[in-house]
């Protein structure tokens, strides 16, 4: 509120870019936090906005139900990794962790082990904002340290090392193998975010590692939690990122892209077992979201999931993958770079320093590109549909403004 960043007013938006009210246009580098995937102003997305428009913005979904949500359901079955077939609709990301938190700790309580109510993350995490989401964000560098005295302790074993695509390493799950052995009896699940740490620091870890953590969890018991608020429908080249290490875990988190950006939706969805257990003791999951399964929402995610599936979205984030490791390779080596990784289509430079963010964002807009840095890295996760020459134009002022920054 003191020394804000520059805020650049938007106009318009339209395929891959923004126009800002002075005209300018940029190419979009961030699908805006992830979640437009098609891009914006899609004529399918606004069809089927209009068309739910026609007959009702919102239900309550308490003792009502409705075909939006009932439609996305089934869908969301038919995608995730199987057995996660019970669903819960929520607001926002932040709130499906809440809620998958709350799954977790009611069905504990609800087999007559009250005693378990801490959870298992990994350091450079990062989940979301609200109390719950913030007690196992990253406890250090997870924007969340002022709050820390009235947040609940958790349990923390050491990020991964291992990158995706290598091996893991032995000492890698050291730590948490030691965690999960000493505090079985009090746990209640492991929260972690598949293969690729979001906004905890933008890194990807050996597909190994994650098998290893749910064999892990199974041995002792403890629920898993899988947060691919950033990581589902696509992103990372399969449709959810645990299908990259073949698990299925017991509660899911979805949100970001699931309605293609255009309304905030979320999904909570968990195995049947998790599911009957919560209610175990004749109780129900106490949560209820007034906007809960609000069918505008829902439709568009329908229609959305439907233009992801039949599109060639796996050939598109294939080729961004390509043009991302082209184009960010000159960077690598760098005296200011400490490295640069891509997967999928995600592309990201980790500066040495912290960035100043509002100096390489003039210089960003100035070359016609939409891209926000935060800390030491400066990232692009564009849109599925972005051309050639959209995502050259990214990468290539991504190595010139970083080439002049010393």
């Amino acid at each position: 509120m003191t020394d804000p960043l520059p805020a650049y007013a938007v106009a318009s938006a339209q395929g891959c870019r923004i126009r800002l009210s002075d005209g300018r246009e940029l190419v979009d580098g961030m699908s805006s936090w992830w979640c437009a995937i098609h891009g914006y102003n899609v004529p399918a997305l606004n069809e089927a906005a209009a068309a739910q428009l026609g007959r009702m913005a919102h239900v309550m979904f308490g003792g009502l139900t409705h075909a939006p949500a009932v439609e996305l359901a089934r869908r969301l079955i038919g995608l995730v990794p199987q057995g996660l077939d019970r669903v819960f609709f929520c607001d926002s990301g932040s709130v499906s962790v809440e809620v998958a938190i709350k799954m977790a700790l009611q069905f504990w309580s609800a087999q007559g082990r009250p005693e378990r109510t801490r959870l298992l993350s990994i350091r450079g995490g990062y989940h979301g904002d609200t109390f719950g989401a913030m007690s196992v964000c990253d406890p250090v560098n997870g924007m969340h340290e002022r709050f820390t005295a009235v947040l609940p302790r958790h349990l923390f074993a050491d990020r991964p090392k291992s990158r995706y695509g290598e091996p893991l390493a032995a000492r890698d799950i050291e730590s948490f193998a030691r965690l999960i052995r000493a505090h079985e009896g009090e746990l209640a699940a492991v929260i972690l975010e598949p293969i690729v740490q979001g906004a905890g620091g933008m890194w990807f870890y050996s597909a190994d590692y994650l098998r290893e953590v749910a064999a892990l969890c199974r041995r002792h018991d403890v629920l898993l939690i899988a947060d691919e608020i950033a990581t589902g429908f696509g992103r990372t080249g399969r449709l959810f990122a645990c299908e990259h290490a073949g698990i299925t875990p017991d509660i899911l988190c979805l949100g970001k892209a699931l309605t293609g950006g255009y309304l905030s939706l979320a999904a909570t969805l968990a195995t049947e077992r998790v599911a009957r257990g919560v209610s175990a003791d004749g109780g129900v999951l106490m949560h209820g979201p007034t906007f809960m399964a609000n069918p505008l929402a829902c439709a568009v995610a329908a229609r959305s999931i439907d233009l992801l599936i039949t599109s060639p979205w796996q050939e598109r984030v294939a080729a961004i993958e390509a043009r991302l490791r082209a184009g960010l390779a000159p960077l690598a080596p760098h005296p200011d770079v400490a490295d640069v990784r891509v997967l999928g289509a995600i592309g990201v430079v980790e500066t040495r320093e912290p960035v100043r963010v509002a100096e390489l964002q003039r210089r960003f807009v100035d070359r016609g590109v939409w891209i926000r840095p935060f800390g030491r890295l400066v990232y692009l996760m564009p849109p599925y549909v972005i051309c050639a020459s959209e995502l050259d134009q990214l990468t290539g002022a991504m190595v010139e403004v970083l080439s002049e920054t010393r």
